[in-house]
């Protein structure tokens, strides 16, 4: 873990707590913000698309007004953004007296100045949330209804609505209420999305790792977002959450199932995301939560792995388990491959050790029993200083990181290293029998017989068990063949010199301290031949295993004969479901479940919430690849263009 943790803070995400390696490799749910995660937080404002409302005020007196009411220093996106759009940002407190500062906080969200003219008047500037001005300066009827559309038309362009609003102050001072606020204007932001942003998500949705994105913006800003981004657009406002909203259809679906299913949520507030991370992890989901702010922090505490990104407060550093040093998406996916490699080590060993200590006790307990041989403690102790020596590589063994969330699978690694451990310890014991009790090898390989001399049968048994004990790793560590899966040069130069020091020992070693008697490069040999024919069947059983723990095996004795089936109908939309598939190959209409990252069979088994954010994610970006398509070719139509001309220098 201490090295996953080093290699995790060179992809740019430090680990606070060393167990979240563990419970990131299981992740199945990720809540992302969108603002500065899923974008790019470089927000930019179009000037033409600016609405005014007073007669007497204009797009710059909006702007100016808007840079009032924003920092000069210590600045947000926003403000940042509103400040550099005048010609000269020292104009926003140019001519201006500023008496107060109202900041930005997540409940009024708005911001706010008091501030005194060159002629001695006292006014006020507010800019914020549409909602929030709205209320601000209580307006009705006919200029309610525009300024909503307005807001509206702005969100299903994908673009954020800032509103704009000023008072005058006559009884010159801070704590008055004022005059009523006037509403001025509306200026609509636009957040582009990171380059990098599609991309991730839909290498994310392939590991089996559902995205959801969680804004304080409008549901139309969101799904428009989504949109872009390839996800889902199964999403709703924060009033769902609590059971509140106006669609009797979702009203009436249970809060927890509807937060399981949706692809995001609009309009939240940060005791909405705890509340999300809470209903999750009822649901057995180990959820993730990407946060920036204080109030963020409690969400962050919740969450199974609470992610602070790069630009997040100290509280909320504090508060999460992984600090990101790079700002998008692409540092944790990169994180949960990573952190999924360094689990399938940690399991690998756990095999490793289960099937080690079975096939050690067990192996030479029926040896003692058997035939009253007492083998060497001091061979013992040699054996176990080399298998420490080499297991010790696997921390840094070439391994596959899981397509799926990974788990402590208890009833597969014990049953796997039961029964590889049992089956070595019998191998054994089948050796010791066949060189003390029977004259199988000198008859088959011509060596001398060693049935007579315990000390040289020592030096045998002590090569076997040393053998095959260390080239056990290679199986556990497999999922597939162990001779087709690569592992790493320094396991493969730890064995093989542990494994020359064995050989020289079983060969030469003459202790009578350790009643050890070397038996020659003859015996050497037949022992390495021995060891590999019963290698063979290690990869062969841990198949069998896994075939019958996923419960496939029953599958294919009983419920695929027709008559014996528990299925309804006899399987018949099952079998329906399989012609299906195989006509859409037939085709060449290959379904989007066989174009992951990872086409293993064995890991096609994704989780239905997972396999449901899949499919509306390549809904979403096949209606992406038609509109931009089609808009691309209704403007060549449109200008006379060759489109058979221009085609290579266009993508879609």
């Amino acid at each position: 873990m201490a090295i996953g943790s080093h290699r995790l803070a060179q992809q740019g995400a430090i680990t606070k707590r060393m167990t979240a390696i563990e419970e990131m490799a299981g992740m199945d749910v990720l809540c992302s913000d969108k603002t500065g995660t899923l974008t790019l937080n470089k927000l930019t404002v179009d000037k033409n698309l600016i609405e005014v409302f007073p007669k007497d005020a204009d797009k710059d007196t909006v702007m100016l007004l808007a840079a009032r009411a924003s920092r000069v220093e210590n600045q947000d996106a926003i403000d940042a953004c509103i400040v550099n759009m005048l010609g000269d940002p020292k104009e926003a407190r140019a001519g201006i007296q500023e008496v107060h500062f109202l900041p930005f906080n997540p409940v009024e969200k708005r911001t706010a100045i008091t501030y005194i003219d060159d002629k001695g008047n006292w006014h006020r500037a507010s800019k914020g949330a549409p909602e929030q001005i709205i209320e601000l300066c209580e307006l009705k009827g006919d200029i309610r209804k525009k300024s909503l559309d307005i807001i509206d038309g702005y969100a299903n362009r994908g673009l954020r609505s800032l509103a704009v609003a000023r008072q005058t102050v006559p009884e010159k001072s801070k704590e008055s209420d004022g005059s009523p606020w006037e509403f001025v204007g509306l200026l609509p932001l636009f957040d582009p999305p990171r380059h990098d942003s599609a991309e991730t998500i839909r290498k994310a949705l392939d590991l089996g790792v559902n995205v959801k994105m969680i804004t304080g913006d409008q549901l139309a800003i969101g799904k428009e977002t989504a949109r872009r981004l390839g996800m889902g657009t199964n999403m709703y406002p924060s009033s769902a959450l609590l059971g509140e909203h106006k669609d009797a259809a979702i009203a009436s679906i249970p809060v927890d199932e509807l937060i399981e299913k949706a692809d995001g949520f609009a309009g939240v507030f940060p005791e909405h995301k705890y509340e999300i991370v809470k209903k999750l992890q009822e649901r057995n989901h180990i959820c993730g939560m990407t946060g920036d702010g204080v109030n963020d922090a409690p969400a962050l505490k919740k969450a199974d792995i609470g992610i602070a990104v790069d630009d997040a407060t100290d509280a909320a550093r504090s508060a999460s388990d992984i600090v990101l040093t790079e700002p998008g998406l692409s540092v944790i996916v990169s994180a949960v491959l990573t952190s999924r490699a360094i689990f399938q080590r940690m399991k690998n060993y756990t095999i490793y050790a289960v099937s080690i200590t079975i096939r050690v006790v067990m192996g030479f307990m029926l040896i003692a029993l058997i035939w009253k041989f007492d083998f060497s403690p001091f061979m013992v102790l040699i054996i176990a200083i080399l298998n420490d020596g080499t297991i010790m590589t696997i921390s840094k063994d070439r391994v596959k990181p899981s397509p799926l969330p990974d788990s402590w699978k208890l009833k597969e690694i014990f049953a796997t290293g039961v029964v590889l451990g049992t089956y070595q310890a019998i191998m054994t014991v089948v050796f010791f029998y066949l060189a003390a009790d029977t004259d199988f090898f000198s008859e088959n390989f011509h060596v001398r017989s060693i049935r007579n001399s315990p000390t040289e049968l020592t030096a045998a048994l002590y090569l076997q068990v040393s053998i095959i004990s260390q080239a056990l790793i290679f199986v556990t560590r497999s999922r597939s063949w162990s001779f087709v899966e690569r592992p790493g040069l320094m396991l493969v130069g730890a064995f093989f010199a542990a494994q020359l020091v064995a050989t020289v020992l079983a060969v030469y070693a003459n202790w009578e301290f350790a009643r050890i008697k070397g038996v020659g490069w003859g015996w050497a040999a037949v022992i390495w031949i021995y060891t590999i024919i019963t290698y063979i069947p290690l990869d062969i059983l841990k198949f069998i295993i896994r075939f019958a723990l996923s419960g496939r095996a029953w599958d294919s004795m009983i419920q695929n004969k027709t008559a014996f089936t528990t299925k309804k109908d006899y399987g018949r939309g099952e079998r329906e479901a399989q012609w299906a598939l195989a006509q859409r190959t037939l085709h060449g209409l290959q379904t989007p479940e066989n174009t992951g990252l990872f086409n293993d069979k064995n890991y096609r088994e994704l989780s239905e919430i997972a396999e449901q954010a899949k499919r509306r994610a390549e809904v979403a970006r096949l209606r992406e690849l038609h509109t931009l398509k089609g808009h691309v070719e209704s403007v060549v139509k449109l200008k006379g263009l060759d489109i058979e001309t221009i085609q290579q220098h266009y993508t879609v």
